[in-house]
């Protein structure tokens, strides 16, 4: 696959993402697929299989009562990687974090392998996600 085609596929995941649309976003992702997130908080730490990857997912909408957003702002495609830049936007009760994100993504033969989370602001997450 072509730098443009993985573009096409992380954005179709976003869209999957943000849209609630488990099943099209599964289609994305290989069964051993890894997942990184950063941070010091109980959702930080590398998540092994689709299976966890997906666990993770929906406890971003769990804790947040559904209310937590992917806002892409560009997605860039490389020779290794492809990398989404967005805001990272929850909401449970009181608490509300809006935070630049960075996710670059592995893909092979048009599936994600692997992603890693950077924030902008990991102690803001951790805090928001305590």
């Amino acid at each position: 696959m072509g730098n443009a085609e993985n573009v096409e596929i992380v954005r179709r995941g976003f869209e999957a993402f943000n849209s609630g649309d488990m099943a099209a976003l599964g289609e994305l992702f290989t069964d051993d697929a890894v997942w990184h997130v950063g941070g010091n908080n109980v959702l930080s730490g590398t998540k092994q299989g689709r299976d966890a990857i997906f666990a993770y997912f929906g406890e971003l909408g769990s804790r947040t009562q559904g209310r937590f957003h992917a806002e892409v702002q560009d997605i860039v495609g490389g020779d290794s990687h492809t990398v989404s830049i967005l805001r990272t936007q929850a909401a449970n009760g009181d608490k509300v974090v809006d935070v630049p994100t960075v996710i670059t993504f592995v893909l092979r033969d048009g599936k994600v392998t692997e992603g890693h989370e950077y924030s902008e602001d990991t102690a803001k997450l951790d805090d928001f996600w305590s």
